[in-house]
């Protein structure tokens, strides 16, 4: 690649959008057509990510909203630190499942001010690019096999969904339909992703 320095990608979406599945897929595709890819994830692997994930979303009851926004800031900035910004500086192309949009919308969806997330979270870097899978939140069900976290109803994924197409319609995120099969999903996202890619980076 001629610039040395990295790119850096999420992809969001409502929970059983899709978007891990679509993530590490792109990360293959990538590698295929001779990008240095890596996949990362929100909440992190590290210390915050895994409190985040073992005391906040397997609850029967969500802790108050501010808690919640606050600790997401803290391992989004610890995220950044030790593996987001490394990653950019070997060249490498990140694509990263879930960000900063995940928490304007999750804790914004509980009528939290979303101004105020986004000041909590102003030393997060911008990505480059940030795409949005867009399902409808009754799809959640057939989709998830597992035990739901206390912020998967349908109630909630509903106002997440609502923000998220504002946040495409601010041209913030790209819109991506996600109600086709995985194939044409993925399809959608690698022509937005390749285009992206070789208007910045020509060569890989």
């Amino acid at each position: 690649m001629t610039n040395n320095r990295g790119v850096f990608i999420c992809l969001e979406g409502i929970d059983g959008s899709g978007k891990t599945t679509q993530a590490r897929r792109l990360v293959k595709t990538l590698i295929k057509k001779g990008y240095d890819a890596v996949y990362t994830t929100e909440p992190s692997k590290g210390l915050y990510g895994k409190i985040i994930r073992k005391q906040l979303l397997q609850r029967n009851k969500r802790v108050p909203i501010v808690v919640e926004a606050l600790l997401f800031a803290v391992d989004r900035i610890d995220h950044i630190e030790k593996e987001i910004n490394p990653l950019l500086d070997a060249g490498k192309v990140i694509i990263c499942d879930r960000y900063v949009f995940s928490s304007i919308a999750y804790q914004g969806a509980s009528d939290f001010s979303q101004e105020w997330i986004k000041e909590i979270n102003k030393h997060a870097i911008k990505p480059d690019l940030g795409l949005y899978i867009d399902v409808l939140p009754e799809l959640m069900d057939s989709r998830i096999h597992r035990a739901k976290s206390v912020m998967e109803t349908k109630q909630t994924q509903r106002k997440v969904r609502e923000i998220y197409l504002k946040l495409v319609k601010d041209k913030h995120l790209v819109h991506v339909y996600g109600r086709a099969t995985k194939r044409e999903v993925a399809q959608t996202i690698e022509k937005v992703v390749f285009k992206f890619l070789e208007r910045i980076k020509p060569s890989a």
